[in-house]
């Protein structure tokens, strides 16, 4: 099993380098890291008292992945959760924040688990996460798998602008889809026709 900075620099290699998309709700955004996040921490790079775009554009992919085993894993603590989810839950939390364990905590509550979808990992979610996953030892990870993939495909229904992460130009599976397929064993994986289909609805 890879290391929390492995999976960091994963995530940081997925994410790639600077982008500032009018369509993304995070704004100037750089491995990953949002201006967001990096006013929140007080990230002034460049020392001119304010932190935005140019600050982004500066940071490292080493200051990226420190950010995220920090602020991402340790801090939520992610570490607590059964291991089985933990890189999956971990690589959605850059992406989505604490939809990601809300997702969670809605999965071990319809397994019969008591969890609140409240987004914050105390102990009554992580009793939940490992009872469920030891209920359903080779399918837990897959279940959060799909259940992040159906989220993806949910927010794309609600909101046309972020459609494009979901779909791509062809009409194939967008960069949010084979993300969370990077996760789920390639049986639960979509065929092209089947995701054509989910998407067919759209505009």
């Amino acid at each position: 099993m890879p290391s929390v900075e492995e999976v960091a620099a994963q995530i940081v290699a997925r994410e790639g380098g600077y982008v500032n998309d009018p369509d993304d709700p995070g704004g100037a955004t750089n491995y990953g890291v949002t201006v967001g996040t990096m006013k929140s921490l007080g990230l002034d790079l460049n020392k001119d008292g304010r932190v935005d775009a140019t600050d982004v554009k500066m940071l490292t992919r080493a200051q990226a992945q420190q950010i995220f085993v920090e602020h991402y894993f340790r801090r939520p603590r992610l570490a607590e959760l059964p291991p089985a989810v933990q890189a999956s839950v971990f690589d959605m939390y850059v992406n989505a924040g604490t939809n990601a364990v809300k997702i969670l905590q809605r999965l071990v509550a319809r397994m019969g688990f008591a969890a609140t979808a409240d987004g914050v990992i105390g102990p009554q979610t992580i009793a939940a996460a490992h009872d469920a996953a030891a209920a359903a030892p080779d399918h837990f990870a897959d279940a959060y798998g799909i259940a992040r993939r159906n989220y993806y495909y949910s927010l794309a229904d609600q909101r046309p602008a972020s459609r494009k992460y979901a779909r791509s130009k062809a009409g194939g599976k967008g960069g949010w889809i084979t993300r969370a397929e990077e996760f789920i064993s390639p049986r639960y994986h979509l065929t092209e026709a089947e995701h054509r289909e989910r998407t067919a609805k759209w505009a």
